[in-house]
């Protein structure tokens, strides 16, 4: 039966082929604008690393003091002075300070001219704090970083353009005209929002070509690649006085696992405040925050208010093309009210014209699908006009992207024409009789 109803549904789409193609494109249309705009909300709006971003937290100090920080709140990252303090203490189990560097991969055999590389300068418990996933080889230890050894991971990017792709690992791979050992090489990761530096970067950056040790960036003296947030005027010429300055350019994270270890860590960030003041380093209160990765997204406000905008006009525009599908629906179920009549007194129940008449909306939403479809596919081609050009490219016309275009389409039509399909079903057989 229900076969029945959908081939009676498509004679109807073809009986009234004007009022079909204004429904379809109404659908078609809407579907596609708010397909569209979700697909870029949903790259920027997704949780980077779900499994664990309950159990990484970032922890900042307000060095500035209530005169000069950021509205009570303390800066977007820590000063050299209290990275190194919370690294030494290492009052989590695992712990990273990183900070973004960058260098030239000198020419070797295989290229004539240096080529610029962006990486990190970061902990050896980075790799295991956020799952970096390896191809070749693994991380470097603690221990490594703290003898200073010259490490460094690099990406598979930067393994197929310097190593043809080849396994790496022992190998030697020169940077700023200096030479490291190669320990490991990543997969492709790139999480977005990249949640571990949001202070050097909006979150959607190219994937890092290299990490090296933390400390061994230190002893080299190599400052940030990335930003610098300093406050009074300063007069530094050196790297001593860069380092003793109030500049924050060092991003901390730590790993904690439960509850309790995340308020013995709170209050050793208070201790380390109130330490500070004593010393006279500090002349106002302990002022200290510990987020984890999800409440440091919504804190540094990730998500780009254009996507979240643009979202909310589609998704009303969206609306009004079920409004007008909702009349056209009516108009074409209506002008069949003499048919609906003689099936009624032939011994139609009413839920049987529901049925007839919501698959037949159905079939129209899988037209306005189909053309939804391959306008969104236009419309992530050209996403670019509205976003930034390393927002836009997140956009994705996937599976289930498509999947979900559909879904909605059909979805939609078949909410819309529950009004149409009732008054269609209430139709007075006696009237639609005497009037024929």
């Amino acid at each position: 039966m229900l076969d029945y109803y959908f081939q009676l549904g498509l004679r109807s789409l073809r009986r009234n082929p004007m009022l079909t193609a204004l429904m379809v494109m109404a659908i078609g249309f809407g579907v596609a604008a708010s397909m569209t705009t979700y697909s870029v909300f949903r790259a920027v709006s997704g949780n980077p690393i779900p499994d664990k971003s309950a159990r990484l937290f970032i922890p900042l100090v307000d060095n500035w003091g209530p005169q000069q920080n950021l509205k009570g709140e303390p800066a977007d990252g820590l000063d050299y002075v209290d990275a190194i303090a919370l690294m030494r203490a290492h009052a989590a189990k695992r712990q990273t300070m990183l900070y973004p560097v960058q260098l030239a991969v000198m020419p070797d055999a295989n290229r004539d001219l240096p080529m610029n590389a962006e990486g990190y300068a970061v902990g050896g418990d980075f790799f295991p704090m956020f799952d970096v996933p390896f191809r070749f080889g693994s991380g470097w230890t603690t221990q490594d970083d703290e003898k200073r050894a010259a490490d460094v991971v690099i990406s598979g990017k930067l393994n197929q353009e310097v190593f043809a792709g080849a396994n790496s690992v022992g190998r030697t791979i020169n940077l700023g005209g200096r030479d490291y050992r190669v320990v490991g090489v990543t997969n492709h990761w790139n999480p977005r929002p990249r949640f571990y530096d949001l202070f050097s970067t909006s979150g959607f950056a190219d994937e890092p070509d290299f990490y090296m040790p933390f400390n061994l960036a230190l002893q080299q003296q190599m400052y940030t690649g990335g930003r610098n947030s300093c406050r009074g005027h300063l007069g530094f010429t050196n790297w001593t006085d860069y380092t003793q300055s109030n500049c924050v350019w060092i991003t901390p994270w730590v790993e904690l696992g439960t509850a309790d270890e995340v308020a013995s860590y709170r209050r050793f960030l208070t201790n380390y405040a109130a330490d500070q003041q004593r010393a006279g380093r500090f002349n106002w209160a302990p002022n200290v925050r510990l987020r984890d990765v999800t409440q440091w997204l919504d804190y540094q406000q990730v998500v780009p208010p254009e996507s979240r905008i643009s979202l909310v006009v589609a998704l009303g525009f969206f609306v009004i093309c079920l409004v007008n599908t909702i009349g056209l629906l009516l108009a074409k179920f209506m002008r069949r009210a003499g048919e609906i009549g003689v099936r009624r007194a032939l011994g139609a129940t009413r839920g049987e014209i529901y049925t007839q008449y919501l698959i037949e909306a159905g079939t129209v939403g899988l037209a306005g699908g189909a053309l939804g479809l391959l306008l969104t596919a236009l419309g992530v081609s050209g996403i670019g006009v509205l976003f930034q050009p390393e927002v836009a490219k997140l956009a994705k016309l996937d599976l289930s992207l498509m999947a979900l275009t559909f879904a909605v389409a059909i979805a939609a039509t078949v909410l819309a024409a529950f009004y149409p399909a009732w008054r269609a079903a209430h139709v007075q057989p006696a009237w639609q009789l005497k009037s024929s």
